[in-house]
């Protein structure tokens, strides 16, 4: 039968034909790893313990959304993925492979996730993803269409995104293929912050999704966002609380300093992700890239001391742009990187304030004027730009304007203290 009360099963049966290899994939140390080791660290059954405390089951929409996922037996979704055959892989990872398929039903073109049994992702994170996908539901996340739990098989159904993940239109791109524009990029940096907005502010009790990288970025035709994969999403804090205390997981490179040396989780630590996404969208390069000199193979590392430098912005900028970009685009794009990346989490946005401030980035036509650029991020110099109408210019009334975006500012940066505090 598919159903939870499966997971319990050890599962002696063993498919050679459909067995996925086990694949790398990088995680959070509290030192860099080094480029030929980094696995996830295995699960204890203490450490399981403790994490499932947190009950993802718990979870309620503000549309009081229950779990409607269908559930799938291993026999179709062999027969949707023809038989899980090489040429229907589309994706594989440390998780195990996704294959493309076609429901017979419906019709639809699906994405089929298969769990390596030995791979990274447990019965805990299985679960964890099918409830969240379950019962959150907004434009910006994956929708699931369903799942297998016929013996120790653990598959995952997602719709279908044609055009793969950020990560394949962003790096290592192939001669001949066209780079992302300036527009497209702010677009899917403005529908990713959406959709961590969504896991913030609706969700109740908020969730944190601990794992946002270019990978986990799903782009369809139109390149409109869908975040995926959530089996290492957390609930977050509630009442009193100002964090979840964790073991440290996620990718090295996008996980927030804090997080990384204390376990302490907040929203603000996927804010510090979203801020090396962004980096990563501006500058073309990888968050980590083992292939650089030793001294800019991080990509926050490497891009620090330009980000403190005005004049040096266009250091930041993707080559392959050639130049083709919005000069006070990318002034306001590094300034809302910047402040994502303050290691100091207090100081760190509210991901509501970075979609407001990020609304007009990806319009080629309307944009907002930022007023001081930080140069070096304090909780006295937050980003801030024109409140009045959201598309105001510099004019002759700039004295007054800058009065009125900077008392914006403070109130944005009063409510953001306050509410990281909570």
């Amino acid at each position: 039968m598919s159903c939870f009360s499966c997971f319990s099963s050890k599962g002696k049966r063993r498919s050679r034909r459909h067995a996925s290899r086990r694949a790398k994939s990088p995680i959070v140390h509290r030192e860099p790893p080094p480029a030929e080791n980094r696995n996830h660290k295995a699960v204890t059954p203490n450490r399981r313990s403790k994490e499932n405390g947190n009950n993802p089951a718990a979870i309620k929409t503000d549309t009081g959304d229950k779990i409607a996922a269908q559930t799938f037996t291993f026999r179709e979704l062999a027969a949707v993925t023809k038989n899980f055959r090489q040429d229907s892989l589309i994706g594989e990872g440390g998780f195990g492979r996704v294959y493309k398929g076609k429901l017979a039903k419906t019709g639809q073109d699906v994405a089929v996730k298969q769990l390596d049994r030995k791979g990274l992702q447990g019965n805990r994170e299985f679960l964890v993803e099918v409830l969240m996908l379950s019962l959150l539901h907004h434009p910006n996340l994956v929708s699931l269409v369903g799942y297998c739990a016929d013996g120790d098989q653990r598959i995952l159904v997602y719709e279908y995104m044609s055009a793969g993940s950020l990560e394949d239109h962003l790096f290592d791109l192939p001669p001949g293929k066209a780079p992302l524009p300036w527009f497209t990029r702010m677009k899917i940096t403005l529908d990713a912050a959406k959709g961590l907005e969504y896991l913030h502010d609706k969700a109740n009790p908020p969730v944190i999704y601990r794992d946002l990288k270019s990978s986990n970025i799903l782009l369809d035709q139109d390149y409109n966002v869908k975040l995926s994969d959530f089996g290492l999403a957390k609930l977050g804090p509630v009442g009193d609380k100002s964090h979840v205390s964790t073991r440290v997981m996620g990718t090295y490179g996008y996980c927030a300093p804090e997080y990384q040396r204390t376990g302490q989780l907040t929203v603000k630590s996927d804010v510090y992700s979203f801020g090396v996404v962004l980096l990563e969208l501006i500058t073309g390069r990888r968050a980590v890239d083992t292939t650089r000199r030793n001294k800019d193979q991080n990509l926050v590392t490497w891009a620090d001391p330009i980000l403190k430098d005005p004049q040096r912005f266009g250091e930041l900028v993707d080559p392959l742009l050639k130049g083709d970009y919005p000069e006070k685009g990318l002034s306001q794009a590094i300034a809302v990187a910047t402040m994502c990346l303050n290691e100091d989490a207090s100081v760190r946005p509210l991901i509501s304030d970075v979609v407001t401030a990020l609304t007009f980035l990806g319009d080629k036509t309307d944009t907002i004027e930022l007023i001081d650029s930080p140069i070096e991020p304090s909780p006295s110099r937050p980003f801030s730009y024109m409140n009045e109408q959201h598309k105001a210019r510099v004019s002759d009334h700039r004295e007054q304007e800058v009065a009125e975006a900077k008392e914006w500012g403070m109130t944005v940066r009063t409510g953001a203290m306050s509410n990281s505090t909570r």
